[in-house]
């Protein structure tokens, strides 16, 4: 069959490195050099499914990838892990309830939108440490959030960037996201079906639900009204 093009994904938010066309260029140049990876590095190790991890999965039809995580000192519910958002968000609801300070915020100067185009109002970024943890053993990130104002049913969306970071996998059929932490143990957490059922249930009631957000390169970007 002959091919007559090609389709690419829309990327952006942090997962590009930043939002001018110089730091732009610079990601793209990053992405084919060769990266030599050290030999010794605890975080790079094997992480496999198997049939075990399967008991103790409720019969499910595609749930979404819900979990939970500690940050700012506080355990947060129904975190949606989203391996096609390209930015890390979390919604201007959980900001308050987390009861942070408005002068953690930074200046953001891009425009994320959802994936049926509709813009998604920014209010900026913060950096927040976060821990993901099965009770066991646990890992900790710095992760930078774009805070947004917009209806959801979550309270943070995880993308690309943090599970690029953590070196995690998840995978549906097991209903589990594993990830080493630093001493070369595997953390395993069990994604909380009955949470995602309801999650998934409250955003057909929301009128505005953000569940994968994009940016378009500049030339594509409306101003503000």
């Amino acid at each position: 069959m002959p091919i007559h093009g090609e389709v690419h994904t829309i990327s952006g938010g942090f997962s590009d490195e930043g939002c001018t066309a110089s730091q732009r260029k610079r990601y793209v140049r990053s992405v084919y050099s060769v990266a030599v990876q050290e030999e010794d590095d605890p975080l790079d190790i094997d992480l496999a499914f198997t049939r075990a991890d399967l008991r103790d999965v409720v019969p499910h039809d595609n749930d979404l990838v819900v979990i939970s995580v500690v940050t700012a000192g506080r355990r947060v519910h129904r975190v949606l892990v989203d391996q096609g958002s390209s930015a890390d968000v979390m919604f201007w609801s959980t900001f308050n309830k987390l009861q942070l300070s408005p002068d953690l915020l930074r200046s953001y100067i891009g425009c994320l939108y959802g994936f049926a185009g509709d813009q998604v109002e920014v209010r900026d970024y913060l950096e927040l440490r976060t821990t993901f943890t099965d009770g066991t053993t646990s890992h900790t990130e710095s992760i930078t959030y774009l805070v947004v104002n917009a209806n959801s049913a979550y309270n943070i969306l995880l993308g690309r960037p943090t599970l690029n970071r953590l070196r995690g996998v998840s995978c549906i059929r097991h209903m589990k996201l594993k990830m080493p932490d630093l001493s070369g143990r595997v953390i395993v957490i069990k994604f909380d079906q009955k949470e995602a059922k309801n999650c998934y249930e409250n955003s057909l009631k929301t009128k505005r639900g953000v569940f994968m957000v994009v940016e378009r390169p500049p030339w594509q970007r409306r101003p503000w009204r």
